[in-house]
């Protein structure tokens, strides 16, 4: 004779299953590969796409870091996941005496990619071009984000591939204040950490020991934290911002711009040189301020922007 199941776990069970069938499944990392400008550069693919094309985040790591540990700081796969999103977790390069240090050229920093006049912008565009190509990903909302070093290449990146790119958001980065034009009008979500003892918010010195172990007397010095929205809000046509406060965040919007491309600035009360919401990016780094998930609040800011600038 079968064993009838209790009622009240069919019912569960009915209940459950449409929701248990909705979530997406973790696809394993794929590192791809490709050769830019004579290097073998490297990435790292999480499709989470429900449709084709899909939604593209490339996600840049911090100066000292790399794609994997991308993964774990930023938690944007927890946002890919929820909303059918490819996450993009591409490695910069390093230099012979520091093979474990990976930077970006962001134009001022940092470190061997700067030095040796790495192709960065290159290679994001090739690897954008391949990820395209694929037919998974929609060439017209492919987002940037990075951290620190890697927010410094989202500028760059905004300013000089908007064929390519949708809208940025750097996080604890920074501009140094004498960047050209941008092509084209480019959205911008930008975040800081109002404790960032790294990246000053205030400008000034770059504290590349705590991130790198050294500092090459090339490396420039930073903007005050609000010429990244500025520097935006300036090209892309806004008007003045309307500035909002709370105990965890303070917020200046730019929505009234003539190119349509908006800016918002965050400045994360308590957070230092750390991804809010995320989790340290090693051990011994900033502790990222709660109650402010940068990875959510980009992603609701990116979803609504679309390329607007062709080829």
């Amino acid at each position: 004779m079968r064993r009838l199941l209790p009622l009240a776990a069919v019912l569960a069970a009915v209940i459950l299953a449409p929701a248990l069938l909705a979530q997406p499944r973790g696809p394993a990392a794929v590192e791809r590969t490709l050769t830019h400008d004579g290097r073998t550069r490297t990435y790292l693919v999480h499709d989470f796409a429900r449709e084709t094309p899909a939604p593209v985040v490339v996600v840049l790591h911090g100066g000292g870091g790399n794609a994997a540990n991308a993964v774990r700081m930023t938690g944007m796969n927890r946002v890919a996941a929820r909303d059918g999103v490819i996450a993009v977790y591409p490695n910069g390069t390093a230099g012979r005496d520091r093979g474990r240090l990976l930077t970006w050229n962001a134009g001022h920093c940092c470190a061997a990619a700067m030095t040796n006049r790495v192709d960065d912008v290159g290679f994001v565009a090739a690897m954008i071009d391949a990820l395209v190509a694929t037919g998974r990903a929609d060439r017209t909302r492919v987002y940037v984000t990075g951290m620190s070093n890697g927010g410094m290449m989202a500028h760059r990146l905004g300013r000089e591939l908007p064929g390519r790119i949708a809208a940025i958001a750097p996080v604890v980065g920074a501009v140094f204040g004498d960047e050209p034009p941008p092509l084209a009008p480019m959205p911008a979500f930008v975040v800081v950490g109002a404790t960032d003892t790294v990246v000053p918010p205030g400008g000034g010195s770059l504290q590349l020991r705590a991130l790198l172990g050294r500092r090459s007397a090339a490396d420039h010095d930073v903007a005050p934290a609000m010429a990244q929205a500025t520097y935006w809000a300036a090209h892309n046509g806004c008007g003045p911002p309307v500035t909002t406060e709370t105990p965890r965040v303070t917020t200046a919007s730019w929505t009234r711009c003539t190119s349509g491309a908006p800016v918002v600035f965050h400045r994360v009360a308590g957070n230092g040189h750390a991804w809010p919401g995320g989790e340290p990016g090693r051990r011994g780094a900033a502790t990222p301020a709660a109650g402010f998930d940068a990875s959510d609040e980009m992603w609701a800011f990116f979803k609504d922007q679309r390329r607007r600038a062709r080829p």
